[in-house]
C-alpha cells in the first residue's frame, strides 16, 4: 500500500519507520524550515530513530499525498483547521485519512475528526488511530495494543488489516466520539500526575486514575458516545504510557511546570484541558480535574494548594 505520513515529529517518524517496517511503500512529509525536518533530510534519523533508504522525504506537499492510499496525520491538534484547508488544493478524492494525534481544538472544543470533516470538501474517509505506547518503545519491538476507530466499520477494518504486526495489536473501535474524546482527555490526567509527581504526591495517582476516568466517562456519555469506552484502551488503557512512563511528554511538562522548570516539548494536554473546559460548561459536566490542571498553568494558582483541595474534598458517595 502507498502511504503518507504527514509530520515528522517524534510520532509522524515513527509511523513512516512502522509502515515501512511492515511493508508500505512510504512518503513522509515535513515543513520546510523545521528543525525535525531538516534533521531527517541530512542524516535520515532523529533521537529516537533511523529511517530506511526506502522512506522518500519531502517537504512538497502535493508531492507526498498524489499517490498515497492511506494519510496518517501526526501534526499538532491545533494546527489541523488550518492544515486541512490547505488539502483542499490538492488531488484528495477517495483517499483514507488517518488522524494519528490526540487532542481537541481548543478554541471551539471540537474533535479532530470533526474539525477534519467539516474543513475538507471532497469525499474521504476518516479514521483516528489511538491508544498507548511510545516511539522508544515500539522501536525495539516492544509490543502494545492499540485501537482505530471512524464512522464506518469497512474503513476501520481495512486500516486494521493494513497495519497490525506483531509490534501492535489493533482493536476494531465502535465509538468514535468515545474513544476520540478519551484520547484527548488522557492528556489532561497526564499533567495532573506529572504534578502530582513534582510535588512528591505520587501517591495519590491511584485516587487521579479513578476519579479522572469516572470524569471523563460522564462527559463521554453527554456527548453522546458509551461511557464504558473511557474505560478502554482509548482512555484508560493508556494511563501507564501517560501516568507513570518516563516517556510522556505531559507527565514530564507536568512535573516540569511545578517545579518552575523548563520543558521545550509539545504537551498537548494544555490545550485540550481549555477545550474539556468548555465542553464541561456546554454539556453541563463537572471536570474537576481539568479545572485543577488549568487553574494551575493558566490561572496561575497554588499547585499544592490545587491538587490537595481536588483529592482532599469532604467525602461523597460514589454516585454509579
Amino acid at each position: 500500500m502507498k502511504v503518507t505520513v504527514l509530520g515528522c515529529g517524534r510520532w509522524g517518524s515513527f509511523l513512516s519507520w512502522y509502515a515501512d517496517k511492515i511493508g508500505h511503500e512510504v512518503v513522509l512529509w515535513g515543513r520546510e524550515g523545521s528543525k525535525s525536518y531538516a534533521g531527517l533530510e541530512d542524516r535520515r534519523a532523529n533521537e529516537y530513530l533511523t529511517l530506511s533508504p526506502n522512506i522518500h522525504i519531502t517537504n512538497r506537499l502535493e508531492e507526498a499525498i498524489i499517490s498515497a492510499q492511506v494519510v496518517l496525520v501526526a501534526i499538532s491538534a491545533q494546527e489541523l483547521r488550518g492544515f486541512a484547508k490547505q488539502l483542499n488544493a490538492l488531488e484528495i478524492e477517495g483517499k483514507t485519512f488517518v488522524l494519528c494525534m490526540k487532542g481537541l481544538e481548543m478554541e471551539s472544543g471540537k474533535r479532530l475528526s470533526q474539525v477534519m470533516k467539516e474543513e475538507i470538501r471532497s469525499k474521504v474517509d476518516v479514521a483516528i488511530w489511538v491508544g498507548p505506547g511510545h516511539v522508544q518503545e515500539f522501536t525495539k519491538d516492544i509490543p502494545n495494543c492499540m485501537v482505530i476507530d471512524s464512522d464506518h466499520i469497512d474503513v476501520t477494518k481495512r486500516i486494521v488489516d493494513s497495519f497490525g504486526s506483531e509490534t501492535i495489536r489493533f482493536y476494531y473501535g465502535q465509538d468514535l466520539i468515545g474513544n476520540e474524546m478519551g484520547a484527548a482527555a488522557k492528556n489532561v490526567i497526564g499533567i495532573a500526575a506529572g504534578m502530582l509527581d513534582g510535588l512528591g504526591y505520587t501517591s495519590l495517582k491511584g485516587a487521579l486514575m479513578a476519579r479522572g476516568t469516572k470524569e471523563v466517562s460522564r462527559l463521554i456519555k453527554a456527548m453522546g458516545g458509551h461511557e464504558i469506552t473511557a474505560y478502554g484502551l482509548g482512555h484508560l488503557g493508556d494511563y501507564e504510557a501517560t501516568v507513570f512512563s518516563a516517556h510522556s511528554n505531559n507527565r514530564r511538562f507536568g512535573e516540569a511546570f511545578v517545579r518552575k522548570e523548563s520543558f521545550g516539548k509539545l504537551a498537548e494536554g494544555v490545550a485540550t484541558a481549555k477545550a474539556l473546559l468548555r465542553l464541561s460548561a456546554e454539556y453541563r459536566v463537572e471536570l474537576p480535574i481539568c479545572q485543577a490542571v488549568d487553574s494551575v498553568i493558566d490561572g496561575g494558582n497554588d499547585p499544592k494548594e490545587q491538587l490537595l483541595r481536588l483529592f482532599m474534598r469532604p467525602v461523597k458517595f460514589e454516585s454509579h
